[in-house]
């Protein structure tokens, strides 16, 4: 939200005397004038390339002297005024714009100042609020002035204050009308309806109605769409439909596919997805074909429910039916698939939106910069910015810090912090969140120095303070061990006015619990309830406490917790009876543990997964494994399916037992019911071939022992019992890699490729990250180039280890040759664009650098915030 300061310094510029306008520069360019004077009065001289040069660096008041040479002809002068303000440096902006009208009301240029005027609203009055904002408040300047405001001026703007939804500027230009003595027009009427509908006032707007009819005037299908609009706005869907109905009526003003559209699209505001489709199908009836809009409407509501292959469907549809999309419609295609991690096809539609001549928007490119970065596709995300670069179209805050957010994840707050560079040489200004990425990402990464000083900026600079960057701060402080300085951070908070959130308290009762403080997360828990200031949206504070008191033992105070929970109307989670059960559990108290259970299903709670799995791992714990293989049985019945943890804790009680035939049962049941088995699941069972009954508390020792036989006898074993042959190679490949048995994890990976199989991404991350470390990096590119082969692309991090490793042994040819190779399998198809951004992504953290752009930013903190 804007505030009233800095709206104020938006919208009302410090009052202007005249005499401010009045002041001749000492010398004018009189060549350039008439230079370009004479080019004006040729034929198409809009095309004239030598009159771009001239005019390029022109003042608003060599603008204003050019215009009264040619005054006798108004239309010319108009017609120039629009293409300076088009062309030239200085009055491309709104305020080098009202010079030049000012500088004509000087020297009583009135013919050319009333369209000019009008040609100016029209112009830079349909941007932004902010621009709208400004507009009304330079009518209001020129009428304090003396300045009569003509009747197209206000009518023009009231139709530009409709567009950008500004229904009381609206009506505060209705009302000087009036004041002023112009009679509206029923065009005048439509658009004073319209921007106060559109701003969910539609019982001023069904005022005016009245007054139209009142006046002689008929109610038009405009103004009852307008009417359904309101009421749509407002979600009253019932008002809405009732208006529809009248219009619909023989002698009603009939309904549009504008109306139908907006009904449409209120009903998917309020949820009713399913009414809207239906809706959909009525258009026939009345004559109506669905829009390009109202399809636009309906792939927006499916693709917020998650329905993105429907969303596919309807445009499919609109495409057979005659509809084209725009691009406002793909934009919303590419952000669905985005969120669903369809990242390919968002990348394909894009490419077709851009093959069938649509022009993609800053919100279509932040759409899919987002999706990339999210995946960490940074080098993707960045040949988008090159290309939006390319295209002049124009980066904002937004797509910097989806940038920043992505470059962050892959552990590079660094480089996130150099693009504040960019942001500023843009003209760009550093919002809150921009700051709120980087301190996440500077504590993700433990810098917490960093982290402290971007947080004093903040607060330096005029942006209301918000929780997070101090919870990002309190959370690794108190992940960290430094429980004082969290604490004294969090006072520091409340101080400032900042009322710590619900995730600012767990994170430091979270760190009091691990570092088994307790008395202390009680205390801070007790003055937060006390307080009256946090509103509590689930148990989890609750349950971090009882699990502290259950690994103490101190079951009296964990139930005493329990009841606290439910004094403050909390209700007890699956996750609180699975903490309490565990807790019963590691005593060896498994009757205790069964009574919770019993308990819970009572409460009406249903056990999950980890509740399951607790009480198997009690079982097993107290070698009653019979019992845990029957409670597995229940699981089944109870519709809970085992995950890989459950089989696992299973598979090594049998092998701690010596029992490995019952081990490979189970294993057997678990590829039966579709759980992939992982590593460590692989592990248990040949530890217990190597290993006779002696499970290690790492899977590398049974390695270093491993031999041919104990191979052969696994494999064997494991494939009776239903494992594929693909499985089996990843796990004995990352296996004697990670044991440093690098040539016999060589051979092993040739013979499974020779068999026809490879393995799958995350075996190969190992194998790669192994090899980095050992220096090793002719192998490795060897892995990157066999991985490509097989459409994986390996982790950013991954190949920037490997770019640098290419620096360090100076191999500048083979390094250009593995950045192009990258480059073309990460999709990247414009190469020349992205080059720059690839050196800035893999060269090291430019520290220093990073400390000179904060400077920067807090130099710039100290001035006022420039008006972009």
């Amino acid at each position: 939200m804007i505030s009233t300061t800095t709206l104020r310094r938006l919208t009302v510029k410090p009052h202007h005397t005249l005499s401010h306008f009045t002041q001749t520069p000492s010398t004018l360019d009189h060549t350039i004038i008439t230079q370009t004077s004479t080019l004006i009065n040729h034929p198409n001289w809009e095309q004239n390339t030598h009159l771009k040069s001239l005019t390029s660096h022109m003042s608003p008041e060599q603008a204003c002297n050019l215009i009264s040479i040619n005054q006798h002809n108004t239309e010319l002068c108009v017609r120039f005024f629009k293409w300076v303000c088009k062309h030239s440096t200085y009055c491309y902006t709104i305020d080098g714009r009202i010079q030049i009208l000012y500088h004509l009301m000087r020297c009583n240029l009135f013919r050319v100042l009333h369209k000019a005027v009008v040609a100016f609203v029209k112009d830079c009055c349909c941007c932004s609020v902010i621009d709208g904002l400004r507009v009304v408040g330079f009518v209001d300047e020129m009428r304090e002035y003396g300045f009569g405001i003509g009747y197209p001026c206000y009518s023009t703007l009231l139709m530009c204050l409709s567009k950008l939804q500004m229904g009381l500027s609206a009506f505060s230009v209705y009302k000087r009308m009036v004041n002023d003595g112009f009679v509206l027009g029923l065009i005048d009427y439509k658009m004073l309806v319209n921007a106060l509908c559109k701003s969910g006032l539609v019982r001023a707007a069904e005022t005016f109605v009245s007054r139209v009819v009142k006046i002689g005037y008929d109610v038009d299908v405009h103004i009852g769409t307008s009417l359904v609009l309101g009421y749509c706005r407002i979600g009253d869907v019932k008002d809405a439909y009732q208006v529809f109905d009248e219009m619909r009526k023989r002698n009603g003003c009939g309904v549009n596919e504008v109306t139908f559209t907006v009904l449409i699209h209120g009903l998917c505001e309020v949820g009713k997805v399913s009414e809207a489709f239906q809706l959909k199908e009525q258009m026939a009836v009345n004559g109506c074909r669905p829009s390009t809009r109202t399809y636009t409407v309906l792939i927006k509501a499916v693709c917020d429910t998650g329905l993105t292959d429907k969303a596919m469907c309807l445009l499919d549809e609109m495409v057979k039916k005659g509809s084209d999309p725009n691009a406002h419609t793909f934009t919303i295609l590419i952000d669905g698939l985005c969120r669903e991690g369809r990242i390919e096809e968002a990348n394909g539609i894009f490419r077709k939106m851009v093959k069938d001549g649509l022009t993609p928007n800053t919100v279509t490119f932040n759409a899919l910069i987002n999706g990339y970065c999210k995946h960490g596709r940074v080098v993707s995300a960045f040949e988008l910015l090159a290309m939006m670069e390319k295209r002049n179209s124009r980066p904002n805050i937004r797509t910097y810090n989806e940038l920043m957010e992505g470059l962050c994840r892959i552990g590079k707050p660094y480089k996130a912090m150099i693009l504040l560079r960019k942001i500023i040489d843009n003209g760009l200004w550093p919002e809150r969140l921009t700051y709120n990425i980087l301190v996440d990402g500077f504590c993700r990464e433990g810098q917490l120095d960093m982290g402290f000083r971007l947080l004093k900026l903040v607060d330096s600079l005029y942006f209301v303070s918000d929780q997070f960057a101090y919870t990002t701060l309190i959370d690794r402080l108190s992940k960290d061990g430094k429980l004082d300085q969290a604490n004294g951070l969090l006072g520091f908070m409340m101080k400032k006015g900042i009322h710590p959130d619900e995730v600012t308290i767990t994170a430091i009762i979270n760190g009091y619990c691990k570092n088994r403080r307790i008395e202390n997360a009680v205390t801070v828990l007790d003055t937060t309830l006390s307080s009256k200031n946090l509103t509590l949206t689930g148990p989890h504070i609750f349950n971090l406490l009882i699990d502290a008191f259950s690994k103490d033992m101190k079951f009296g105070l964990a139930y005493a917790m329990i009841a606290k929970m439910l004094k403050c109307c909390v209700t007890p989670s699956v996750v609180t009876y699975t903490t309490l059960i565990d807790g019963f559990c590691q005593t060896g108290d498994i009757n205790r543990s069964l009574e919770v259970f019993e308990l819970m299903k009572r409460c009406n709670c249903a056990p999950n997964v980890y509740t399951y799995t607790v009480l198997v791992n009690g079982y097993c714990q107290t070698g009653t494994l019979g019992e845990a293989v029957k409670l597995l049985n229940t699981m089944y019945d109870s519709g809970v399916s085992p995950n890989v943890i459950t089989y696992t804790i299973l598979i090594k009680a049998y092998v701690k037992s010596g029992d490995l035939e019952h081990a490979f049962e189970i294993l057997n049941d678990m590829v039966k019911n579709k759980c992939q088995p992982n590593f460590e699941t692989f592990s248990a069972l040949l530890e217990g071939l190597v290993i006779s009954k002696s499970v290690t508390d790492g899977s590398l020792t049974v390695f270093k022992e491993l031999g041919s036989s104990h191979v052969v006898e696994f494999v064997q074993k494991a494939k009776k019992h239903g494992v594929g042959d693909s499985d089996l190679y990843s796990f004995l490949i990352t296996g004697l890699y990670k044991a440093g048995r690098i040539l016999e994890g060589d051979e092993l990976v040739q013979e499974m490729m020779r068999k026809g199989y490879f393995p799958d991404i995350y075996v190969c991350s190992h194998i790669m990250e192994h090899l980095c470390k050992q220096r090793k990096y002719d192998d490795c590119v060897a892995w990157m180039k066999r991985m490509f082969d097989r459409g994986l692309m390996p982790s950013f991090g991954l190949y920037c280890c490997l770019v640098r490793g290419f620096q360090k042994e100076g191999r500048s040819v083979e390094l250009q040759d593995l950045m192009s190779d990258y480059s073309s399998k990460a999709g990247v198809e414009d190469r020349d664009g992205v080059s720059t951004y690839m050196d800035f992504l893999v060269n090291c953290d430019e520290h220093d650098e990073c400390f000179e752009v904060l400077k920067v930013v807090e130099r710039l903190s100290n001035q006022e915030r420039p008006v972009i």
